[in-house]
């Protein structure tokens, strides 16, 4: 049932990422999907995006106590009940085996605009969740409301496009979990179900047991406009299980570099795989060795009306980051370079590959996507044909890699001309303080954001004319051991 389960989640996101309208949804493929028991158990989940993935979960947990009926569906972004920022829709297909309720299939996409002041729904200077765009709590799916809440975004024509595309990754995993009721028999599926979580339980244990029993501290930063917010992780292995505790860590903040608290499961989530056995199956038995601890009220567990854009997708980078450094990794570019382009007419998102840590045995990869991202590139055909946009340079930066032993991975440059008015949005770390390297290894170089060779601070914003262009040189990764 195991490989049944899993090409069902793929094939929910093969039909979203085909459905989808936006280049953000079909070109980078900004969208998860997972399935669930009755329960709001996660019981398996398409390798798609981690910091969504490990964060659906709350969303499922949102809804769980409502009545549902065959056919309906719920919506929701609300980074205080079920989401992580609010470009992120959520959108949940309650599945059912006649009338008996057997679980629900859930998928959320990163959309190209919310209806925030600033196009692309994801502004720099953000101080509230107001600011950020359409707050969507948990809420019946129903043709009205699609419509309603499409109409108050930019561009609402494809944001009802995606949309129903989400409905219809829904109903691809609902079609999929019938047929396997109907092959093993309801009783058979749900035994099915519970031996898949401890299955994953198991095989993560049994990893972790294999890790000296014993603490491990690590300490960064996040590059605020005010300054630099420390954040502190002490990680406690205990036989089979682990503890990680952000106690200490900085007070969340006026910006928006806050997450809630699912925000931070998830990047925890993602970095014991990577610590484990990264082939066990995405579940919630995966995770179940797993604690972790942050105060609320910290940067960590934030309290509404708290802003949250850059929580999801840089601040969720940095806690796995954490957690890899305590364990003597050496650390990839911990920045997903989140760039939003766009006026009245058009909105583009996209976030940005750079270099990895290196292993102990091999040079990290160059130019990829790393950690809580794992999304492709818009293709310069794409982006070229579908917006008001000329790409000047898309190369590898090389020699950013961190020296070493083993080198870290390149970054990349990308470098772009306006050919229209618009605005831009910038949120990148890594601005000023490098990625290290780890056993001796050099840090990779820090990232760069320049506009007509002027360079900006980590998080900017403001507008181009015709011809301006932005530049975007994406940090290396740390090396490993002394060269």
């Amino acid at each position: 049932m195991l490989g049944a389960l899993r090409a069902a989640c793929d094939e929910m996101g093969a039909v979203l990422v085909r459905s989808a309208h936006s280049a953000n949804i079909k070109e980078r493929r900004d969208a998860s999907t997972a399935l669930f028991d009755e329960r709001g158990r996660m019981v398996m989940q398409a390798e798609h995006i981690p910091v969504h993935l490990g964060a659906m979960p709350s969303a499922v947990a949102a809804v769980l106590g409502e009545r549902h009926e065959p056919g309906g569906a719920w919506i929701l972004n609300d980074p205080y009940r079920g989401g992580t920022h609010l470009p992120d829709i959520t959108v949940i297909a309650p599945l059912f085996h006649g009338a008996e309720p057997v679980g629900f299939a859930a998928s959320r996409a990163h959309h190209a605009d919310v209806g925030a002041r600033e196009p692309g729904s994801m502004p720099a200077d953000s101080r509230s969740l107001e600011d950020e765009g359409v707050v969507i709590s948990p809420t019946r799916l129903d043709e009205r409301t699609l419509r309603e809440l499409a109409a108050r975004m930019r561009n609402p024509r494809q944001r009802e496009a995606d949309l129903r595309a989400q409905l219809a990754a829904g109903r691809a995993g609902a079609e999929r979990v019938e047929a396997l009721i109907e092959r093993f028999g309801l009783d058979s599926f749900r035994a099915g179900l519970g031996e898949t979580l401890d299955y994953a339980e198991r095989r993560t244990r049994a990893r972790i047991s294999e890790l000296p029993d014993g603490v491990h501290e690590a300490t960064d930063v996040l590059e605020a406009a005010e300054g630099d917010l420390e954040l502190r992780l002490e990680a406690r292995v205990e036989g089979d299980s682990i503890t990680l505790d952000f106690s200490g860590s900085a007070e969340q903040h006026g910006g928006n570099l806050n997450c809630p608290l699912a925000v931070t499961l998830s990047a925890c989530y993602f970095a014991l795989r990577v610590l484990t056995d990264p082939d066990v199956p995405p579940c919630e038995g995966a995770y179940r060795p797993l604690t972790v601890v942050a105060p609320e009220g910290s940067l960590l567990n934030a309290r509404p009306p708290a802003a949250v854009a850059a929580g999801n997708v840089e601040t969720s980078s940095r806690v796995a980051d954490l957690v890899l450094a305590a364990f003597g990794h050496a650390l990839g570019q911990g920045t997903m370079n989140n760039l939003t382009l766009g006026n009245d007419d058009f909105t583009y998102y996209e976030t940005l590959g750079g270099g990895q840590g290196a292993c102990p045995d091999a040079d990290g990869p160059s130019a990829v996507h790393v950690a809580m991202s794992n999304t492709l590139n818009t293709p310069i055909e794409a982006l070229e044909l579908e917006f008001p946009l000329r790409a000047v340079e898309y190369a590898l930066r090389r020699g950013s890699g961190g020296a070493g032993r083993a080198r870290g991975g390149d970054g990349v440059v990308r470098e772009l001309e306006a050919l229209a008015e618009m605005r831009y949005s910038l949120i990148t770390e890594r601005r000023r303080h490098p990625p290290p390297g780890a056993d001796g290894g050099g840090p990779g170089a820090r990232g760069k954001n320049l506009v007509n060779g002027e360079e900006l601070p980590a998080k900017a914003s403001g507008n181009l004319q015709p011809g301006d262009r932005l530049r975007i040189e994406t940090p290396g990764g740390g090396g490993h051991g002394r060269d």
